[in-house]
């Protein structure tokens, strides 16, 4: 009788040893184990295919019956632990599998505990004769647990031979096995499971399966019952039932957000309906008794407001919406009344969300001497005093121009806490954004074809990713074609190539061409605009005290001086944008500052000589209307007696003979001589007779200025009139105008000096006129208007709008658009019309640069973060040279707004279209979905649509399992790393491109739900039905070498940056550290 022996799988002996010698024919073998791999089988294939009978009793309770409440995320795939990844990185899975379900269904029975038991039992019985033996102890049926593979496991197995010393643990073995309160019987579930591991699959599944496990953590977010709370009864409201498919999926996933982080933006591209979705979730927390406050541009004030009331307009009265509304510029006041609200008894800290309507008007927060801003209020008085208050913001452009453009909207959410967000791995937000804007302005820098997205994004910092992601929504017009059913939904309108116009100014051609009047525009030294750089030298040192401004704790200075400068420039340009307008916009601006010049003169003439030495700046009160003309200036106020008259004087001169020079050469443009506007006139007239879309003769012409607004609708208003077709001029300074016949009677409901009013009448379909005005017979077709109409309107009637003047920056011209061009629109096409100030821009962009002149900058801080000069125009200027492709792009075709040439848009930088393609995934898939095992496969083929980008070859979707903690760098998806390998071994895309490889994943398998039994067959022919995978694992192999490579080379990098990881003193993870998740094989065509 052989002498028990002490089993440790390492240096006193193994178990699989053990059972190599020992299992043979006759044998009947009995295991009680934890846990059960298909490796053992593959190890012990011999040996167990030779005994007589298999018994397998599992004592974790798996495939029993439990409450969906303790719902594992997957079910056992019996693919072994983390000590057989190089086992199933070999890649046999699939062939092992099969031939361990034949042998289980030959000669295997398995059963499993029925409940969990703390004191679990594990042995191995081997019935055979003097040759039977048992092992008790820690041993478990997996190569880990037998010594196959080594582990850290600390086994203790003793093993005792004959059959004296066997028959014992059998009796024991087959009390439970015949116990059916003990135990259950699983072998048809387990021979399911591996069924599994084998079967073929389809593309599309596998797609599915890799975004499963990448996107696990945000599962929660992705099922509208767990972010929903149904009692609200928020699924019968009106609101609800209006949204499309795409917008309750925004809804969902912005209420998920507003409820983990305090708050959410919402960035959907333009014309994709952000006011319905922030309706639904005004009303969600209505539901709950919470109240709202919305805050919006004035100009859009009445857009909110309509659902409030009890009007004829409003489609969700029924919804009965109850919140307050207010405008941006409400934040300055501190009495008065807005829309009824008092303003200085207003409870402005008693709100549970406050909603911000075009939140980018936030984006910076520039202080002002002596005053609370906007900013400050909305932050101090609303969202930081009194209850706890959520924060839902919209804007189709958060980010700009600038990384940074969102950290002050984020601060909103986490009330100014930097550190709000260390939770969800985000330490520090703003160190964050310093980072990304670093890395943004070294991405400027490349060269026109360096600049892409996919540059930006692997040199962007992976932790500005997982910022937006955390807390923005972002879908854009191809996430909504790719990703939902248009048939639903409402397809969009064909955008007819844009029409371009470069008509002068002057008939006559005598008005001096733009270069000439941009040399006077030049030589004007507007020093009416600069008064402190006439102060003279001994007096500067008090108004420098009186009016610079310390920043920062008095490390930086902002000087008024400078701020005067900067002004000069934004009036020259302001200048030649008016005259790039129309002539007459030019004419009436350059006679404001003529006049204004004038009055100067005269004023210092009227005072010369006096000379008052008691009058002290220090000591005057910018109130005091005693002083009279001895005061220049508004805001700023400066003693007439304390500047350098004679020079202030002669340079008011210059610029007064150069403006009348202008004014003489303007004043000669009349209406009849203005091509510009006859052009305009001919365009209409052609599109109003030959319509786009049957009988639609709608037309949109936005202009900059009110002044050309008006100036159109009082030259043109008549003529379209003769024809048949009313017109309109809406401006929101100036009051509306319109040709459109109102009786007597009809104008007392219908006011054309309400803008909403004037809407609906022009596009009465999307603004639903039959409801408001049903006995209306007449409808305007032209409207004149200013870009107080450019966001957040519905004018989806009319097929065709005018851009009487380029404005700058691309961004505007395409959100104008947005205002026809939407989803569901009737119309089948809609075009664009642009006005050029001239055909060459490279020529136009140098005379804006020319025309500019000195405008002081002042970094604030030292990643030139925030500049205290914050209008729109001087960032403009900034960027023309950025913008110049920008707007060629525009002559050629119609843009999305996140495809504007050399632009970044947050769609670009989040997975937020492939959470949402799982979430309709998962509806009907879930449980195959938590079944699949790692290590799945599909076969696929690329089609020819996109044959020219993508190569055949093999994306592995990896998981870190152990190795260096702190690897995360550039990879939003840690700790799973994609990667994309071709057929000859070169690693094409790594997981820095992580975004770029799911789009592609997604493009390969779209449609492909069936399996591929060609390709398959082809590729079991390769590898002797799976049996001989050593070409792909020698891919996996180099795909896993280059990935460490990747990971050490951006690690070092992370050395060398603010708030980066420090090198592991283990060094990187090796091969066996990385498991394969899945695998897509890519192929053209059957060989």
């Amino acid at each position: 009788m052989q002498q028990p022996l002490i089993l440790d799988n390492k240096t006193n002996g193994k178990v699989v040893d053990v059972l190599k010698n020992y299992l043979h024919s006759g044998s009947r073998l009995s295991v009680i184990s934890a846990y059960f791999s298909i490796y053992t089988f593959a190890e012990l294939k011999k040996e167990l295919s030779a005994v007589d009978s298999f018994r397998l009793i599992l004592t974790n309770p798996v495939f029993v019956e439990k409450s969906k409440e303790s719902a594992v995320r997957k079910e056992p795939d019996f693919t072994g632990s983390e000590y057989e990844i190089r086992l199933r990185n070999e890649m046999k899975q699939a062939a092992v599998a099969k031939e361990c379900a034949s042998w289980f269904r030959k000669k295997g029975e398995v059963k499993a505990f029925r409940h969990e038991n703390l004191a679990q039992p594990r042995s191995i019985s081997l019935e055979c004769g003097e040759d039977s033996l048992n092992i008790n102890g820690t041993v478990d049926f997996t190569p880990d647990g037998l010594g196959i593979v080594p582990s850290d496991r600390t086994d203790s197995n003793v093993c005792m031979f004959g059959q004296e010393a066997t028959r014992a643990f059998v009796r024991q073995f087959d009390f439970f096995w015949n116990n059916g309160d003990v135990a259950a019987d699983i072998k048809d579930k387990l021979l399911e499971r591996l069924e599994v591991l084998y079967k073929e699959n389809s593309p599309e599944f596998i797609y599915f399966v890799t975004l499963y496990n990448v996107f696990y953590q945000y599962l929660d977010e992705l099922s509208e019952d767990a972010v929903i709370k149904s009692k609200t009864g928020i699924r019968d409201t009106l609101i609800w039932k209006k949204l499309y498919k795409f917008q309750k999926d925004g809804v969902i996933g912005a209420i998920d957000k507003i409820e983990k982080y305090n708050g959410c933006i919402i960035a959907d591209s333009v014309g994709l309906g952000k006011t319905f979705e922030a309706l639904a979730i005004i009303k969600y927390y209505q539901l709950r008794n919470d109240r709202v406050l919305v805050i919006c541009p004035k100009r859009l004030r009445d857009n909110w407001i309509i659902y409030t009331m009890n009007d004829t307009r409003n489609i969700f009265a029924g919804d009965r919406f109850n919140y307050d509304v207010l405008n941006h510029t409400d934040l300055n006041r501190y009495t008065g009344t807005s829309g009824g609200i008092n303003l200085a008894t207003l409870n402005w800290s008693g709100y549970d969300l406050v909603v911000i309507d075009e939140s980018h008007n936030f984006r910076n927060n520039n202080p002002v001497r002596g005053k609370v801003t906007r900013y400050e209020r909305l932050m101090d008085d609303i969202i930081k005093a009194g209850v706890p208050t959520k924060v839902l913001m919209l804007s189709a452009t958060p980010v700009n121009s600038r990384m940074t453009d969102i950290k002050n909207q984020i601060a909103f959410i986490t009330e100014g806490n930097s550190t709000a967000l260390a939770k969800v791995g985000l330490p520090n937000i703003d160190v964050v954004l310093q980072k990304a804007q670093k890395s943004y302005n070294s991405w400027l820098k490349n060269s026109d074809e360096m600049r892409t997205t996919d540059t930006f994004v692997e040199m962007m910092d992976v932790d500005y990713f997982k910022l937006l992601d955390t807390l923005t929504i972002a879908r854009s017009r191809k996430h909504i074609q790719k990703y939902y059913n248009m048939a639903e939904i409402g397809a969009f309108p064909k955008r007819n190539k844009p029409v371009n116009c470069y008509p002068p100014i002057d008939t006559e051609d005598e008005f001096p061409p733009i270069s000439e009047i941009n040399k006077c525009i030049k030589h004007l030294t507007l020093g009416l605009y600069a008064p402190l750089s006439y102060v003279l030298p001994e007096k500067r040192a008090v108004y420098d005290s009186r009016y610079d401004m310390a920043l920062h704790d008095g490390t930086s200075i902002f000087k008024q001086a400078d701020r005067e400068q900067s002004l000069i420039g934004l009036i020259r340009v302001d200048l030649l944008k008016r005259m790039e307008s129309s002539i007459y916009s030019f004419l009436l601006t350059v006679e404001r500052i003529t006049a204004a010049v004038k009055r100067q003169i005269a004023s210092i003439d009227a005072h010369e000589g006096e000379y008052n030495p008691d009058l002290n700046i220090a000591e005057v009160d910018p109130d005091d209307t005693d002083l009279g003309d001895l005061l220049l200036g508004k805001k700023i106020k400066i003693l007439l007696q304390d500047l350098d008259l004679i020079r202030f004087r002669q340079d008011l001169e210059r610029d007064l003979e150069q403006l009348e020079t202008i004014l003489a050469a303007a004043r000669r443009v009349t209406p009849e001589r203005d091509c510009k506007m006859h052009e305009l006139k001919s365009r209409m007239e052609q599109k109003i007779e030959h319509p786009y879309n049957g009988g639609n003769r709608k037309i949109i012409v936005f202009t900059a200025f009110a002044d050309t607004a008006n100036y159109l609708y009082d030259n043109l208003s008549l003529p379209l009139l003769e024809r048949g077709v009313y017109s309109a001029v809406v401006s929101g300074s100036a009051g509306n105008r319109s040709t459109l016949p109102v009786s007597r009677e009809d104008a007392k409901i219908i006011r054309i000096s309400d803008l909403n009013t004037v809407l609906t009448l022009f596009s009465p379909v999307s603004k639903e006129c039959h409801k408001v005005f049903p006995d209306m017979k007449y409808e305007i077709d032209v409207i004149f208007a200013t870009d107080c109409i450019s966001e957040g309107q519905n004018l989806q009637d009319c097929d065709c709008l005018v851009n009487y003047d380029i404005h700058w920056n691309p961004v505007r011209i395409i959100q104008r658009f947005g205002r026809i061009d939407r989803i569901g629109s009737r119309n089948s096409c809609v075009q664009l019309v642009n006005f050029w100030p001239m055909k060459d821009l490279d020529e136009y962009i140098n005379l804006c640069r020319r025309v500019q002149g000195r405008m002081v900058l002042l970094d604030v801080s030292a990643t030139g973060e925030e500049n205290i000069i914050s209008e729109n125009d001087r960032k403009e200027m900034q960027d023309l040279a950025y913008r110049r492709r920008q707007l060629e792009e525009l002559r050629d075709e119609v843009v999305d707004l996140e495809d504007v040439n050399g632009g970044i848009s947050i769609t670009d930088l989040t997975f937020n279209d492939f959470k949402t393609d799982l979430m309709g995934y998962l509806k009907d898939h879930r449980e195959e979905l938590a079944k699949a095992p790692d290590g799945m496969y599909a076969a696929a083929l690329i089609d020819d649509s996109i044959k020219d980008t993508v190569e055949p070859g093999v994306i592995f979707t990896l998981r870190q399992v152990r190795g260096a903690v702190q690897t995360r760098e550039q990879n939003p998806l840690y700790p799973y790393y994609l990667m994309y390998v071709t057929q000859s071994g070169n690693v094409k895309l790594t997981y820095l491109h992580a975004r770029q490889i799911l789009d592609m994943y997604k493009k390969v398998c779209a449609g492909q739900n069936a399996v591929l039994k060609d390709l398959v067959a082809q590729f079991d022919r390769e590898t002797c039905n799976g049996h001989d995978m050593k070409a792909y694992s020698a891919l996996l192999e180099k795909t896993i070498s280059i990935l460490e490579e990747k990971k050490q080379e951006t690690g070092i990098k992370s050395l060398f940056s603010k708030g980066g990881t420090q090198l592991q003193k283990n060094g990187y993870a090796g091969s066996e550290d990385f498991e394969l998740v899945s695998f897509l094989v890519l192929r053209r065509e059957c060989a």
